[in-house]
């Protein structure tokens, strides 16, 4: 491996990239959960829903100033990095991230302001609409980037000019590109689930965390409430996602068979392929050491039929091969943490049924372990997309040696060492904060101001008949009890 400026400058934009894509991650999926959270306190007034929102809304903040900053480093990274790719595709990537700009980033940032720093000055329902504003926001940010990325996957509706740039020609081809509906789908399910996970681990640290102490405290009610919600959505959303995974996995054999064929561990080109389970790729040998696999079920996982010949790797030129070991092991592990997800949805969703889902200290144990599930299994998925579509950075069109800069070794060198220095300590205490934030649980809410004509979380009332209804904020309420 020869540490030139192309190898330093990929290395750069996967370590840079790798920080950004956890926060849209997350927020995507806190936003919709937050509008969720006022929606049912306006519904209901039951104050959990509202103390909820207080304490997610704080971490929701920090997350996405975390993402913007992480993500306008990125943008700089196209000019000093990759001024080629830019040049040439930039009459056709160039308007969709503009897209991005004008509908998603200038809504986000109109109405976040009033979403956090509102309560006194609008109205609750003016607020709510503030908050739905913000998550419709970021998920027209989500289709705007996967449309551009999607593209470069599978890219169509552009020609190529005279001078060798790109130009678009049916805008509508090349946003609803080939690839880009599944993956649309497949990255928002991962955004709402990878919320989930989180806000299930943060609901059973503090419901163990109480039962190790033998007393219910401030916030009891609230993490029983959002475990309930969070265990819900994983049930239905984890094994929905394994559906549309799988369709997205379609479309790819379909448009990049390279791809597929260094996810699966092919290296033949033949009919009645294998499924492998494990294996240890190796590029110079083009094999595969210590398989197990599974004959003839490799066909059948691509929905294809059994005398059907599925390319390997010996169909393309050394140099066209994407780097297998990547693409190999990163889908696995996303496969694994996926089944893993539909496992705790499941568990869960029985727990609730039989109403013992409080009483399970090794179900609370799962949840919080799976916590930090949903962001390995999006790192694994993005790498094994971005290292799959290797030696292309647009598909079939722009090879990435001939996107890269003219930038000498050293000058990436240096760049990338100040990143590393400065993400690991800006993020590491960003994160570190806010773990230490769901670590405290919704009663470090109950100081937070109230929408304007409300009280407050924790607010005596002369009379608050959403506090006395027996059962409102219990287990029978929480779990479609008698209120």
């Amino acid at each position: 491996m020869d540490f030139d400026a192309l190898l330093l400058s990929r290395l750069q934009f996967a370590f840079t990239i790798a920080f950004h894509i956890l926060f849209p991650a997350f927020t995507i999926g806190l936003a919709a959960y937050l509008a969720v959270l006022e929606g049912l306190w306006l519904a209901t007034k039951r104050q959990a829903f509202m103390t909820l929102y207080l304490f997610w809304v704080k971490i929701f903040a920090l997350s996405f100033g975390m993402g913007v900053v992480s993500g306008v480093v990125l943008s700089y990274q196209f000019g000093t990095n990759w001024s080629e790719f830019i040049r040439l595709t930039g009459g056709v990537i160039g308007p969709l991230l503009a897209y991005e700009v004008l509908t998603a980033f200038f809504l986000e940032a109109s109405f976040l302001g009033v979403m956090l720093f509102g309560w006194k000055k609008v109205g609750p329902r003016l607020h709510f609409a503030a908050t739905v504003l913000v998550a419709i926001g970021t998920t027209i940010s989500a289709f705007w980037i996967l449309s551009a990325n999607s593209w470069m996957q599978t890219p169509q509706g552009f020609q190529i000019m005279a001078d060798g740039t790109m130009e678009a020609t049916d805008y509508m081809q090349v946003i609803f590109n080939p690839s880009f509906p599944t993956r649309l789908a497949h990255m928002l399910l991962a955004a709402f689930i990878t919320t989930g996970l989180v806000v299930g681990a943060a609901s059973a640290y503090r419901l163990l965390k109480d039962r190790a102490a033998g007393v219910k405290t401030e916030g009891w009610t609230e993490s029983r409430i959002s475990l309930v919600m969070a265990v819900g959505l994983i049930a239905v959303l984890a094994p929905l996602q394994l559906v549309v995974g799988h369709a997205s996995g379609e479309v790819t054999h379909k448009y990049q068979p390279a791809k597929t064929a260094a996810i699966e561990g092919y290296w033949e080109t033949r009919a009645d392929q294998p499924l492998h389970l494990f294996g240890i790729p190796d590029r110079d040998a083009q094999k595969n050491h210590f398989e197990v696999s599974i004959p003839g079920v490799g066909n059948m996982i691509q929905n294809l039929p059994r005398d059907e010949v599925i390319k390997g790797l010996d169909s393309y030129a050394r140099e066209d091969q994407p780097p297998p070991f990547i693409p190999f092991f990163g889908f696995r592990i996303m496969v694994g943490l996926g089944l893993l997800m539909i496992g705790l949805g499941a568990w869960g969703a029985v727990l609730i049924w039989r109403k013992r889902i409080f009483d399970s200290p090794w179900f609370l144990r799962f949840a919080l372990i799976m916590g930090p599930s949903g962001f390995l299994a999006v790192l694994a998925g993005w790498m094994v997309t971005e290292v799959g579509r290797q030696p292309w950075l647009v598909y079939g069109m722009l090879r990435t040696r001939d996107a890269v800069s003219p930038v000498t070794t050293g000058e990436v060198a240096i760049s990338l060492t100040a990143y590393i220095l400065v993400y690991s300590v800006v993020f590491t205490a960003g994160a570190i904060f806010i773990l230490r934030l769901m670590a405290e649980g919704p009663v470090a809410a109950k100081t937070e101001p109230a929408p304007r004509g409300q009280r407050a979380p924790g607010t005596p009332l002369a009379k608050a008949p959403e506090d006395t209804t027996p059962g409102d904020d219990g287990p029978d309420g929480v779990l479609g009890g008698p209120k």
